[in-house]
């Protein structure tokens, strides 16, 4: 299959340049992938600002605490949020500065949409 090649060639190889690995897009799909359901995202909006247990996040989010934990559970295998063991209970946390950021600009964007 031939590719049709436009004028602007310097900016086709500046790009081709600038892209990232495949693994590093593949990494980048699969955190928009977890946060393409609405209760990941739901409990990934209520991590950015609290740290809770899952019995908290139960409560904020109105589901089961079997429902949280297992979608807790793949978050943390994808190392999204982290956990922390307080006591009897276990708190969880966003992992790293840049997911929340990621998940806060996201965030503020869709409430900008709103208005």
């Amino acid at each position: 299959m031939e590719f049709h090649v436009c004028a602007c060639e310097n900016a086709v190889d500046h790009a081709k340049d600038i892209l990232p690995g495949r693994d590093a897009i593949d990494g980048v799909a699969e955190i928009f992938k977890l946060c393409g359901d609405a209760t990941r995202a739901g409990i990934l909006c209520v991590l950015c600002r609290h740290n809770l247990c899952v019995c908290e996040l139960a409560s904020v989010l109105e589901m089961s605490s079997s429902a949280i934990s297992h979608q807790l559970r793949l978050l943390k295998q994808t190392g999204l949020i982290q956990s922390k063991r307080a006591g009897k209970s276990v708190v969880y946390s966003i992992a790293d500065p840049y997911i929340k950021e990621i998940f806060k600009l996201a965030l503020n964007y869709s409430e900008e949409r709103e208005k």
